[in-house]
């Protein structure tokens, strides 16, 4: 099997996956899985997909991960995963949206807008 790549993109984070056959290796930006994200939620998140189709100790991962926060940067390397697997082998793209990790989360931060503290945020009215 040659390598197999994917994106995935959640707020302002950016994921770049390399998947190839090996052992079950996570490797993000040249460190380990537990050192990049030492919480244990945001692990688990990462490797949902793989746990889903059980082939966690199948495949090795490498990715290139910037922008964003760990959150987001957790949930894009989840998609990114995803997209990956599902280059592998198409028949599993149903299991996995099923779950939802097919889909790009839209959702981001509102800009600011002029003559206010904030996106919608307003400054204290003053009667008087």
């Amino acid at each position: 099997m040659e390598v197999v790549n994917a994106l995935g993109r959640r707020k302002r984070a950016i994921a770049r996956v390399f998947v190839s056959e090996g052992t079950g290796k996570i490797t993000i930006n040249k460190r380990d899985l537990a050192e990049y994200f030492p919480s244990t939620i945001l692990q688990y998140v990462v490797k949902q997909p793989l746990n889903k189709l059980e082939v966690a100790e199948k495949y090795d991962i490498k990715v290139n991960l910037y922008g964003g926060g760990f959150t987001g940067q957790s949930q894009a390397l989840r998609l990114a995963i995803s997209r990956a697997l599902v280059k592998i082998n198409p028949e599993d793209k149903a299991a996995l949206r099923s779950e939802g990790f097919m889909t790009r989360d839209s959702r981001s931060v509102e800009r600011k807008k002029p003559g206010r503290p904030k996106a919608r945020k307003r400054f204290q009215f003053s009667k008087r």
